[in-house]
């Protein structure tokens, strides 16, 4: 998967955690889990461009980290919705796949990454 692709199903994922976030009871518990999702779901794309933008190769890793973090804290929230039956799980299970597969690819990105700077030092 090249970056331009990457970029844009991170973003096509932000749109859909807004989507439902915006679907969230009107009540204290949508309005808390609904900040947390949001703020996570949507910082996983934020922090794929920011380490586009990276002045280093270990910035590039550092946000990318970040990044990873930002979405298994997404999978989390997605599993309190569904196990709270907030939301009906059959809703939440193409977005927490979505997203544990955002993360399998970051974390391959950060593998890669951080060998290929071991090997330039050797």
């Amino acid at each position: 998967m090249n970056s331009n692709d990457l970029r844009n199903r991170t973003k096509k994922f932000a749109l859909r955690i807004i989507k439902l976030a915006s679907a969230l009871p009107r009540n204290r518990l949508g309005e808390v889990l609904g900040r947390q999702i949001l703020k996570s779901g949507t910082s996983i794309g934020a922090n794929y461009r920011e380490a586009l933008r990276a002045s280093s190769r270990r910035h590039f890793v550092t946000t990318l980290e970040i990044a990873i973090r930002e979405g298994e804290e997404t999978v989390y929230w997605l599993e309190l919705l569904a196990e709270s039956n907030t939301l009906k799980p059959s809703r939440l299970s193409d977005l927490t796949k979505e997203c544990d597969e955002l993360v399998a690819i970051l974390t391959a990105t950060v593998r890669t990454t951080k060998r290929q700077i071991r090997n330039q030092k050797s």
